[in-house]
Parts: C-alpha cells; sequence; structure tokens
C-alpha cells in the first residue's frame, strides 16, 4: 500500500524562514545596477552582503544602502525547501558542487511556492463547491511537485502548470468579488503606472496584473479587490483600505508606499519605511504649546 501524499504546505511553511535557509536569495538571482540594486551580480554568486552565516550584514540598511530590490523579494518559502528537504540540510558552501543544483531546484520550486500561497488564498476566499474540489486538487498536485529530487523538478513545465492553475485563481477572484453585490470594474491588466486615481471606486475591481508603479492610491477603498500580480512598487497607499483585498501579499505592501492610516489585512506586517502620524509640539508666538500632526519616516 502507497503512502498517502502529504498534506499541502500551511502559511508557515509559505513563508520565507531564512534561519533554515543557505541565503539562496543572496545567491541564485542575477540583479543590475539600478534604482532597486546598488551593484551588479551574476547569476550563482553569493552577494558580498552576504556573511559567512548565510545572513546579510546590511539587513537593517537596505534601502539606505541602495537595495530596495531585496526588501521586496519574497521566495514563498522555497528557500528552506530547498535547503532542508531537497538537499536535506546539505550547506553549498561545505559542499560547493551542489550550488548549481540548488539553483535550479530554486528557480522552480519559487514559483511552485507562490502558487501554493494563492491556492490556498483562493481556498480560505469560500468559493463555490465545484470550484473548490477543483481549488484543492490544484493545490495537491502543485504541492506533490514541490517534493520531487533535483531530476523530478528539472522536468517540471512550471509555466504550463501555472497556465493550467490560473483559470481557477481568477474565477474563485470573481466569486469572491461578486459575493454580496456586483463586481466593479475591470482593470485587468490595465497600464496605470503614476496615474491619480484618488476619488476612483475601485471597490471589488478586477486589478489582476495591472501596473500600478507610483499610481496615487491615496484613500483609496480597495475592498474586494483582485491585486493578483499587480505591480505596486512606489504606489502611494496613504490612507487607502485594503483590509479585504485579495490575493495581497507582502511583497506587494513592502514595495510600495503607506502610512499608519493604510488599512491592511490583519495577516500582513506594515512596512518599517512607511511613514507614521505622530503627535509633535510646536511652538507658536504668544501661544502655549500644542499639538500638530507631521509624518515622520521611520
Amino acid at each position: 500500500m502507497s503512502p498517502s501524499p502529504a498534506p499541502p504546505p500551511g502559511s508557515a511553511q509559505l513563508r520565507a524562514d531564512c534561519e533554515r535557509c543557505f541565503g539562496l536569495c543572496c545567491v541564485v538571482p542575477a540583479f543590475a545596477r539600478s534604482a532597486d540594486f546598488a551593484i551588479d551580480k551574476p547569476a550563482g554568486r553569493p552577494c558580498p552582503n552576504l556573511g559567512s552565516d548565510h545572513r546579510c550584514g546590511i539587513h537593517t540598511e537596505l534601502r539606505q544602502r541602495g537595495f530596495p530590490g531585496c526588501t521586496v523579494f519574497d521566495c514563498f518559502g522555497a528557500g528552506q525547501q530547498v535547503a532542508q528537504v531537497t538537499f536535506g540540510g546539505r550547506d553549498w558552501r561545505n559542499a560547493p558542487e551542489t550550488l548549481p543544483a540548488m539553483a535550479e531546484a530554486f528557480a522552480v520550486l519559487r514559483p511552485l511556492h507562490e502558487l501554493l500561497w494563492y491556492l490556498a488564498e483562493a481556498v480560505a476566499s469560500r468559493p463555490p463547491a465545484d470550484l473548490l474540489v477543483e481549488l484543492e486538487r490544484a493545490r495537491a498536485e502543485t504541492a506533490a511537485l514541490t517534493e520531487g529530487d533535483v531530476a523530478q523538478l528539472r522536468a517540471v513545465d512550471v509555466v504550463a502548470h501555472r497556465d493550467r492553475v490560473n483559470p481557477l485563481l481568477s474565477g474563485a477572484g470573481d466569486a469572491a468579488r461578486s459575493r454580496g453585490g456586483a463586481a466593479g470594474p475591470d482593470r485587468r491588466g490595465a497600464q496605470l503606472l503614476g496615474a491619480d486615481l484618488r476619488g476612483t471606486d475601485l471597490r471589488r475591481a478586477n486589478l489582476r496584473g495591472a501596473l500600478l508603479v507610483g499610481a496615487d492610491l491615496r484613500g483609496v477603498n480597495l475592498g474586494l479587490a483582485d491585486v493578483t500580480g499587480a505591480d505596486l512598487r512606489g504606489a502611494d497607499l496613504r490612507g487607502a483600505d485594503l483590509r479585504t483585498t485579495l490575493f495581497l501579499h507582502q511583497a506587494q505592501v513592502d514595495a510600495a508606499r503607506g502610512d499608519a492610516r493604510t488599512g491592511l489585512p490583519a495577516t500582513l506586517t506594515r512596512p518599517a519605511h512607511w511613514t507614521a502620524l505622530t503627535l509633535t509640539p510646536v511652538r507658536r508666538p504668544g501661544r502655549d504649546t500644542v499639538p500638530a500632526r507631521r509624518a515622520r519616516r521611520r
């Protein structure tokens, strides 16, 4: 009798656990000198800021030192999967010959883990019963793919698998957007770079794949809007309401700008670089000290 397949990973397994990884996100990807990275780094070469303990030597100063791109990368737990499961805890520093294979495995597991995160969110969105069955099946199939060895991972066609799963995720988003009311505007894939969207009704909107780089979303209600794959780099979310936004993940929030008034889901963390409204004493001639609101950058 064959063993039962392992259950799909839970939310904790789909979050990066750097202490159980070997700094793969600092080794495997290539990056070019730009506004996101202060230096050029070829693929497969450790970043010079990576210490012998696999920790970033400038982690608390990445933005100030010219590496904001590092702060918004999310492996969705693929790093520790490669390190602890695929390679059984074998460290590439002690076995350099394993690094190319680790890089191959990471390149496959990272998008699979991202898909697992989206599938978990879709299941939690309470889709119709028939769609739920399909989502659970896709979730189990995706989880099974992540358990393979290097040769099996190499054979995975990630693009084809993602193309099969995406319609299910889109269906779950559409069902959630229309539950209890009419779905909002369809802005899927919209080119909204730098757009002033203040005052725009984006409740229940379809923003899958929308380019919102630098968009002004101050005060906008994004309740039940589907932001799967939306690019929020530099988007101004000050005062925006994203508490019930669909498929919003931490990397999107980290890439945007916001403040203490920005509403976020309880599962996400307010980025340290966002501004916070504080009360600062201001002295006025001939008057007592009064508090004034001022934005302070953390």
